[in-house]
């Protein structure tokens, strides 16, 4: 799924998905039951989870949540603390030295919102974190971000628009933004 497509909940590819779905909570659950110093079975697992081993000097603490896996892109030396969750079906790119704070989440699907329209399609956007971003613990990045690179995203932030290069981005703000 990109950005400027919706999928169908009553489709094939949502079956699919939802077959991805269960089968990426299974392995999740696996990884986060073991043993914090079994290396080669985190190793092992992650690799199933994420379709290929892990890039060179990529550290994740579990617990460690994703919906698919298969669209988690890392990067060498990314650090992902614990607690952090990837809803990655459009896709999320973890950039060369990004370091994730604990209880990050990193969302790339949702719902439209018109109430008719949010039962039957999935919409989405890829996210993007460039080089040697921060992402702050208990931050939360929305469908279709760009974090461009050395940025930092405070703890608790909620970041709906892209971040540029090199900036320091902080807070959540909810505004009614339109009514029906």
């Amino acid at each position: 799924m990109r950005d400027d497509r919706l999928l169908r909940i009553r489709s094939a590819e949502f079956r699919a998905m939802s077959g991805r779905v269960l089968r990426a909570t299974e392995l999740t659950s696996r990884l986060n039951a073991l043993p914090f110093e079994d290396e080669a079975g985190k190793a092992e697992l992650l690799a199933e989870i994420l379709g290929r081993p892990l890039p060179g000097g990529v550290t994740i603490h579990p617990p460690f949540f994703t919906d698919h896996g298969l669209r988690l892109d890392l990067a060498d030396r990314v650090f992902i603390n614990q607690n952090c969750t990837f809803l990655d079906y459009a896709g999320i790119r973890l950039g060369e030295r990004v370091m994730i704070g604990p209880k990050a989440t990193f969302i790339t699907v949702g719902h439209p919102v018109d109430p008719e329209e949010r039962r039957e399609w999935l919409s989405g956007g890829p996210i993007d974190v460039a080089e040697n971003v921060w992402i702050g613990a208990g931050a939360t990045i929305l469908p279709g971000v760009t974090i461009g690179r050395d940025a930092v995203v405070a703890a608790g932030a909620v970041v709906a628009d892209d971040v540029p290069p090199a900036s320091l981005v902080t807070g959540a703000k909810a505004a009614v933004r339109r009514q029906w």
